[in-house]
């Protein structure tokens, strides 16, 4: 069965042990480490465009903890920037939330916390002398691929970890020009790589056309996303790769036991690209439609990484063994928490605890060379609407 993405893709749903929920450390270090360029667009928004009701969407929200604390920095940082008005001290703008994800998405999840969520805002704010505007959380269910919104409605746009995912495998990707390979690895034919770059652009492309009929003129985006620095797609991929070669090396493991068909491993392709600062500049240029406020590039250390290091310090008999292990184990959660829905459709979900398993040694055993220190590149991108003068 071809891989249908609105369809087929989801986080783990729920809060479980496994879920995504409770295995997606390394993006909430991301919102927090992006939180200053986030701040500096809502000012920006209620100075310039000084909107009585602010519209905010958050694409590929998922679920869990890390999308309100997205909408807790808005919150916050409305609160101490919105005028009040001065006989009822109450807020002259209010704020209108829509979280958008695929169909898939654990949305039940999201709105179960939002009643503890809106008490520990009033807190938070109540103790900080501010009165947060009245604010609203609604549900968007769709591709960001495809029109969201009306025209001219929002004002400000935000995405996180969620724009490296393409609409599809790349187009004319057949099935015998990539084997042995899940995505772009050291053995991938140059023309698989550039089909990826192609599709990668084009759906780039058109995420920021529909993006600008939806936004306010003037409106604002702030995109995260998982990246690389080096222009080398092959050789410089960024941790996408890293982690697809070593997800390839567990099938072909699973392949030689006879758990899995060769057949099936070379019909099957992430769709995903990390693209490079360059890239994004370029389409953005191409587009005419946006002006680049910032971009940033920086590394995160992989939450796998310090969470391994603080479960094993605990034991007085830990050793760099352990350590490794304990890595292997944590990335390995994080890892499938992301794309058990898409391996368990292709391959059959019989085989999922094993592929983890050996992918978890694989990452344990990589680690015992120097220099694979488990980091991941990060690329954020404040962006303006161009306001016709």
């Amino acid at each position: 069965m071809d891989m249908k993405m609105e369809r087929d893709f989801h986080m783990i749903n729920g809060d479980g042990d496994s879920s995504y929920a409770n295995n997606s450390s390394i993006q909430r270090k991301a919102i927090i480490a992006t939180q200053p360029m986030v701040e500096n667009a809502i000012q920006d928004v209620c100075a310039d465009l000084q909107p009585q009701s602010m519209v905010v969407a958050d694409l590929g929200c998922s679920s869990g903890a890390n999308t309100l604390l997205f909408v807790s920095e808005v919150i916050a940082t409305a609160s101490e920037k919105i005028p009040t008005n001065n006989k009822t001290k109450e807020s002259t703008m209010e704020v209108q939330f829509f979280l958008n994800d695929l169909p898939g998405n654990d949305f039940n999840h999201i709105f179960r916390l939002l009643e503890q969520f809106k008490q520990s805002t009033m807190q938070h704010c109540t103790h900080r002398g501010l009165q947060p505007p009245p604010h609203y959380v609604a549900g968007m269910p769709g591709s960001f691929y495809t029109r969201l919104f009306p025209c001219n409605s929002v004002h400000l746009f935000h995405s996180s970890f969620s724009l490296m995912w393409l609409s599809q495998v790349p187009e004319h990707l057949d099935n015998n020009m990539n084997k042995g390979n899940i995505h772009i690895g050291v053995s991938t034919p140059p023309l698989v790589a550039q089909l990826y770059l192609n599709q990668f652009e084009k759906d780039f492309s058109r995420f920021l056309q529909l993006r600008c009929k939806e936004l306010v003129p003037g409106g604002r985006m702030v995109l995260t996303i998982l990246g690389r620095k080096n222009s080398d797609v092959i050789h410089g991929g960024g941790a996408i790769n890293s982690n697809c070669e070593l997800l390839s090396q567990a099938l072909h493991t699973l392949i030689a036991e006879g758990c899995v068909e060769q057949e099936k491993l070379d019909s099957f392709n992430m769709p995903m690209y990390g693209p490079s600062p360059d890239e994004l500049k370029q389409l953005v240029q191409r587009s005419q439609l946006l002006d680049m406020v910032d971009i940033q590039v920086f590394d995160l250390t992989s939450d796998a990484v310090e969470k391994s290091k603080l479960e094993v310090g605990a034991t007085a008999s830990a050793t760099q063994d352990n350590v490794h292990e304990a890595i292997g184990h944590n990335n390995a959660a994080t890892l499938r928490a992301i794309m058990e829905s898409l391996f368990a459709n292709h391959f059959g979900e019989s085989i999922i605890d094993d592929l983890f398993a050996v992918y978890a040694h694989n990452v344990t055993q990589q680690l015992e060379t120097p220099e694979k220190k488990g980091g991941v590149t990060v690329i954020s991108m404040s962006l303006q609407t161009k306001v016709l003068k």
